[in-house]
């Protein structure tokens, strides 16, 4: 028993620490009598001195301690304190010898103690001491009388490093409580809250005085309540940490549930008694809310990377038609069904167009995953205006104002709503559009208690529809071998004729023309931001449809990962996975070296890709390329000779393992960039290092216009076209006019924005833009505000003239802005929103040492022009 029980008013006696600051401060005390002599010497001070009760009580303390030159000042000192005259002040001493003898007092230490006026040089004296084997204590001596009335002295003693000690952690505990970023609390033993640091009570609300004495039961609702105490009591009890811990609640006036991780740890009194828990809570809301959008990312690449590989198996419309639905029930939704235009079942040399969506269907697909699902989906109207169910191979049409005839005409997706009484609560019409044509209607639906759609559910049913279109299209093509061809080169090609910032550029694509297949090159110029252009040319090995369809994934897949604005060696590691997965069963990616030997002996299930990225930035005139096994650019200085660029060529896409390596080469005006694929240069007739001379020696003169240049390249070579497709992409590097480019740095202080403004309006007004001034101003203002309150170390602004303006922020943070709705009450929140209501596209990248946002605006076409926000827009900020 460590305590004895008392009575009510009594004072309880124990035998252990009493948990207070004598637990940190151990106080020696001893006695002076009448005489002059130390009658009392205390077992504390023996600790402290290093000298027992034996060697010091009956002798004089100045004899004792203190040396002889101060002795003399000691007996005065001694003998004013027995007239009665408190004393306070320190003195050196040595530590005690540790291994048993006692400490003595060092003669070049000591000055025989000092007042409070001479605190400051000793406590210099203890920092000292602290570093070799002497100490300094400080001396409180009060006068008191025996019992006989004499005068007598009791002196209590504390060793000044442990008061040093206590500031310093008293100090940094403080620090780390009042500002932590993190929830901080201190229970005690008793599971209320004894003290909560600033950031807790900001997301509760009120001081952080108000929060004590409250239990956790005042916080989250009582489950979680009851998980939270029941975890205190085990860290309380065990002293075993608890990490992690995830707890759900909603903070005072939000409803939206918010998830936070935990820490517990049992926190000690200086004797080592616990004295109650420390929590230490995070707002793990995002993270949460970024895996669940992950999960269904990895959902929907699932899905696409089944659809490639079961859809497109057959060159049958109706086999195609039912993989579709294979892939789509029940993995997207709970009802689908596929209706194909009655004139493409029919053989016409055109299929119908969006011009009229009440023309003629077939139902061709149907599936239902509901056991008590209706027989077929709803259809278009049989007899009369009624609508009736639509069997499996029944003509029917849409009417011309419903949502599906709707979707057919425009080519977008259409949300229907479930009608009163019925299993379905949504159906989304996705026109199947292939090569910009429309060649049917797929509906997926989903039954009450399934989740709405969503935006990325639309962008799958949109993925999944145009992804069989395109097989049911190419089915078409198969039967016309010459228009097949024709329609393939225009699909491959860039929409219209490509333009970017700083080049110009030519571009020339011939398909194969074997009988029965097509091949797998492509080539692409993408717009990026910041007048920035990326040039690609791939080709897939191999060839047939399912080639043509790997090609044209990895060519979608291109493009959307250069709108993400990766770096070239991340957009080819990307690629690389996505090729990898193509042939595998179901989109499964086979990791284990026993399933890849497996694999090895189907061949036809393997899909390889060689591929060139290059981003072009006009305003440096730099140009960063990325190779997967592709063959090398080719660069001609003007007055130079053809040169192959030396790019690492990598692996090619799909055998995964290696990394990709980047080269950035700074390429002087008018320089001339080849690429190619091998089409162009490799035949059955000579080796490739003879097509790659040939090459080079044709592009001896690229002074002459670009278009003359590609057509002069392609009647030059031996290409024997019919073999193999040839894809030509050229550039002429011209580069950003300097005049063109405003850049600014500046720095991170509030009045850098009023200064950004200024920048901003006087380079429009120079370049005679003066109708962009108040919108860029804006814009400019909000953009730099975030940088200011949410980036860090200081910021650049740069304006970009070319065919549209561009405005870039640069700083130094790394988290990227994130656009969200603001509630009514909030003061703020709005910016992003208006960012994307004036501007005619924005966005934010990374960069070496930070992030970049832009946005861009349309140049003004000659008439007066303002961007102005209708009621709609404005209602929508709220």
């Amino acid at each position: 028993m460590n305590e004895i029980p008392a009575a009510a008013g009594e004072v309880m006696w124990q035998n252990s620490p009493p948990g207070s600051i004598y637990d940190y401060i151990r106080v020696a005390s001893f006695s002076i009598g009448p005489s002059g002599l130390v009658e009392q010497w205390s077992r504390r001070a023996e600790e402290l001195f290093g000298l027992p009760a034996s060697d010091v009580v009956g002798k004089d303390p100045v004899e004792a301690f203190m040396p002889p030159e101060l002795r003399v000042r000691g007996r005065r000192r001694l003998s004013e304190i027995l007239d009665g005259r408190e004393w306070t002040g320190f003195v050196p001493f040595r530590m005690p010898d540790r291994t048993g003898g006692p400490g003595v007092v060092d003669r070049d230490d000591r000055d025989g103690g000092a007042g409070r006026e001479g605190r400051e040089g000793h406590e210099g004296r203890a920092a000292d001491g602290a570093r070799g084997a002497h100490g300094v204590a400080e001396i409180y001596v009060m006068p008191s009388a025996t019992a006989d009335g004499e005068r007598a002295a009791l002196c209590l003693v504390v060793d000044v490093r442990a008061i040093r000690r206590i500031e310093t952690d008293l100090a940094a505990s403080q620090a780390i409580f009042g500002q932590s970023p993190f929830g901080f609390l201190l229970f005690g033993t008793d599971f209320t809250v004894q003290r909560a640091n600033k950031r807790f009570a900001t997301v509760f609300g009120g001081a952080m005085e108000d929060h004590r004495g409250r239990t956790v039961y005042d916080y989250l609702t009582r489950s979680e309540a009851d998980r939270m105490t029941a975890a205190l009591g085990r860290v309380l009890e065990t002293g075993e940490a608890v990490t992690d811990m995830q707890i759900v609640g909603t903070a005072p006036g939000e409803t939206e549930r918010r998830h936070w991780s935990v820490n517990l740890y049992r926190v000690h009194s200086g004797s080592g008694r616990p004295i109650g828990v420390a929590g230490l809570a995070t707002d793990v809301t995002r993270r949460h809310v970024a895996a669940r959008e992950a999960a269904d990312a990895r959902r929907n690449l699932a899905l696409l990377n089944e659809a490639g590989a079961r859809i497109g198996n057959s060159l049958d419309l109706e086999t195609t038609a039912r993989e579709l639905l294979d892939v789509a029930v029940p993995g997207f939704c709970d009802l689908a069904s596929v209706d194909l235009y009655q004139g493409l079942l029919a053989g016409d040399e055109a299929p119908p167009g969006r011009a009229d969506g009440s023309a003629e269907l077939r139902r061709v697909a149907f599936a239902s995953a509901v056991s008590d699902g209706p027989l077929s989906a709803p259809g278009g109207v049989a007899d009369g205006n009624e609508p009736a169910p639509t069997e499996v191979g029944a003509v029917h049409r849409f009417p011309f104002n419903s949502p599906c005839a709707g979707a057919l005409r425009t080519g977008r997706v259409q949300a229907v709503p479930g009608e009163d009484g019925s299993l379905v609560h949504t159906t989304l019409a996705v026109p199947m559009v292939a090569h910009d044509t429309v060649v049917g209607l797929a509906q997926f639906s989903r039954t009450k208690g399934s989740e709405p759609f969503g935006e990325r559910d639309w962008a799958l049913a949109t993925e999944l529809a145009a992804r069989a279109a395109v097989c049911i299209d190419n089915a078409r093509l198969y039967r016309r071998e010459h228009e097949r061809a024709l329609i393939l080169q225009r699909s491959l090609l860039p929409p219209g004729d490509p333009e970017a910032a700083g080049l110009d550029i030519a571009c020339r694509y011939l398909p194969g023309n074997t009988a029965t297949e097509v091949g797998g090159d492509w080539f692409d110029v993408i717009e990026l931001p910041g007048h920035r252009t990326a040039l690609v040319v791939g080709d897939v090995m191999g060839r047939g449809l399912r080639a043509a369809v790997a090609m044209g994934e990895l060519r979608t897949a291109v493009r959307t990962l250069a709108l993400l604005d990766l770096e070239p060696a991340e957009v080819l590691s990307a690629l690389d996975e996505i090729a990898r997965g193509l042939g595998t069963p179901s989109g499964a990616q086979h990791a284990s070296r026993a399933s890849h030997r497996a694999r090895e002996a189907d061949l036809s299930e393997v899909y390889l890709a060689t591929c060139v990225y290059a981003v072009y930035d006009p305003v440096t005139r730099r140009c960063t390329f990325a190779n997967a096994g592709h063959l090398p650019p080719v660069l001609v200085e003007p007055g130079e000779e053809a040169l192959l660029l030396d790019v690492p060529p990598g692996m090619p896409l799909g055998v995964g393992g290696e990394p990709f390596e980047e080269v950035e080469v700074e390429v002087p005006e008018g320089a001339l960039l080849a690429l190619y694929t091998d089409g162009l240069v490799e035949s059955r007739d000579h080796p490739l290092d003879e097509g790659l001379m040939a090459f080079r020696a044709a592009l001896a003169d690229p002074v002459r216009p670009l278009e003359d240049v590609c057509d002069h390249v392609l009647n030059t070579l031996d290409t024997r076209h019919g073999e193999d497709d040839i894809a030509l992409l050229m550039a002429r590097i011209q580069g950003m006019p300097a005049e063109s480019v405003g850049d600014w740095s500046l720095p991170r202080e509030p009045r850098s924005v009023g200064r950004a403004r200024e920048l901003a309006r006087g380079q429009l007004v120079t370049w005679g833009l003066e109708d962009l001034v108040d919108t860029t101003e804006l814009l400019v203002s909000e953009l730099v505000t975030n940088a200011l309150r949410y980036g860090e170390g200081d910021i650049r602004l740069r304006l970009l003239l070319d065919r549209t303006l561009v405005c870039e922020v640069w700083d130094a943070g790394l988290v990227q802005p994130r656009r969200r709705r603001a509630r009514d009450t909030d003061e703020g929140g709005r910016g992003l929103q208006l960012v994307g209501l004036l501007s005619a596209a924005w966005g934010s990248r990374r960069t070496p040492r930070g992030k970049t946002v832009w946005f861009e605006l349309a140049l003004p076409t000659g008439e007066a022009e303002k961007a102005e926000l209708s009621v709609d827009q404005l209602l929508s900020l709220f």
